[in-house]
């Protein structure tokens, strides 16, 4: 094991050797982060009680941003005035990596003792290779303490595994075997979509990306917890909830608070009155959209969800029976959240409005089912297992097994047997399919 003083050295090497694999002489845009954002710090720290501190934050932001405006919104913006442009190469994770940056110029500035004096620390927090790729996004704050001291244990390795595992089984038994139902759907021309094929991808789709991007952020939690980190949450049974505003509470989580910490409460939130408070609300979704892709898909996404908030702050469901309330509140978030989603896989807006148009429209011309070809037994019971395991269930089995005496007892032979069991699975999974990456490795 290597002494403490070095763990630090050996993690921020691998995070970047990590990054240079995939991404090659793109790490020096990592590496340029990690050293515009050290000193931009110092700058900060040290004129914090000047004009010149709130300047030098300002500027740091705004180079940030241009990064990330540069490398992800230039084809988009001059695609929108029919100029070419040689295509730009979007480096993996720097919406990720950037929001992070950003987070600890504005904690420098507020909070004083979170300055990082070591550039080496500040660099391994802006590369870390766990969640580097596709979050969650970690602010600061919450780690800071581990990056100078952490203490490793085998009960917290021990959780770490079993935490990738299922994250890696959510990934690869999961998401990959939905999406190819949701893949084909997506790609067959929607003007002959039936509207059952229709309803098939959307809600194939739906629950792909939730155990797509929830595996991914069990996994980076999961190996988190094996050096030490202990990383917050990303997911919260997202597709329990009651409203929008509920579902992003749960969902990506890291990435809704970052928005209400660093956009909408410097904003104003709703403290300078109702208009200006639904003018921020929908600024910020507008920004949660563009965030996702440099598409009109994802502004409109975005809108949709800014939307449906917007309403759900004017008005309330007009019933009293508070059970049929809460079954009819969970439709709507579903419907809301799946007609969304069509916007979100889509690849242009016109697709994605004929899309739906398919999800509510029957017309007997439309014959195209194509898609039942990837419907068998093993996509069935993946189906039913998904919906199942996006609910709460589990963790109520869980918390009911952990008062039983017989798994008590045996605890210690039940766990490895099953990290055992889904690897095996994994590994088939892996060796008999394709590569599929994981959605949000293209933010």
């Amino acid at each position: 094991m290597l002494p403490a003083s070095w763990r630090n050295y050996f993690l921020l090497i691998v995070s970047l050797t990590f990054y240079a694999i995939g991404e090659e002489e793109l790490v020096l845009v990592m590496i340029g982060s990690i050293i515009v954002n050290y000193i931009a710090g110092i700058l900060i720290n040290r004129y914090r009680h000047s004009k010149s501190g709130k300047f030098y934050l300002g500027l740091a932001i705004c180079l940030n941003l241009g990064t990330l405006i540069y490398f992800k919104y230039t084809n988009f913006i001059f695609d929108q005035f029919a100029f070419k442009i040689e295509n730009i190469h979007l480096p993996i994770g720097i919406s990720f990596f950037t929001f992070q940056s950003i987070s600890y110029l504005v904690d420098v500035y507020r909070v004083p003792s979170l300055y990082q004096k070591n550039p080496f620390k500040l660099g391994l927090y802006i590369s870390l290779f766990p969640q580097l790729i596709a979050g969650p996004i970690v602010r600061y704050a919450d780690i800071a303490k581990e990056i100078s001291s952490r203490t490793e244990s085998a009960e917290l390795f021990k959780s770490g595994v079993l935490r990738f595992v299922t994250g890696l089984a959510k990934k690869l038994l999961i998401a990959n075997t939905l999406a190819s139902i949701a893949d084909t759907a997506f790609y067959m021309p929607a003007e002959e979509l039936p509207l059952s094929m229709a309803w098939l991808g959307i809600i194939c789709y739906t629950l792909q990306i939730y155990f797509d991007f929830s595996g991914y952020s069990d996994m980076a939690i999961g190996l988190g917890r094996m050096f030490g980190f202990r990383f917050l949450e990303n997911f919260n049974y997202p597709y329990i909830s009651k409203s929008i505003q509920e579902f992003w509470r749960r969902w990506h989580i890291s990435l809704s608070s970052w928005f209400r910490d660093y956009v909408y409460i410097p904003l104003g939130g709703n403290r300078l009155g109702e208009r200006r408070t639904y003018l921020n609300l929908i600024g910020v979704f507008l920004l949660t959209g563009i965030w996702h892709g440099a598409s009109w898909n994802f502004i409109v996404w975005g809108l949709w969800h800014g939307a449906f908030i917007l309403i759900e702050k004017s008005s309330n469901f007009p019933i009293s029976n508070a059970a049929l309330k809460s079954v009819l509140s969970r439709v709507y978030l579903l419907l809301v959240v799946m007609i969304g989603w069509v916007f979100f896989r889509a690849e242009d807006l016109s697709y994605a409005l004929v899309y739906i148009k398919h999800l509510i429209w029957y017309s007997s011309e439309n014959t195209n089912y194509y898609a039942l070809y990837h419907v068998n037994a093993k996509s069935i019971l993946v189906l039913i297992l998904a919906i199942i395991i996006s609910t709460p269930v589990k963790r109520i089995i869980l918390r009911k097994l952990d008062t039983n005496t017989f798994f008590v007892n045996y605890k210690a032979f039940v766990l490895p047997f099953y990290v055992g069991v889904l690897m095996i699975l994994c590994t088939i999974e892996m060796a008999s399919n394709s590569f599929n990456p994981f959605i949000y490795f293209r933010f």
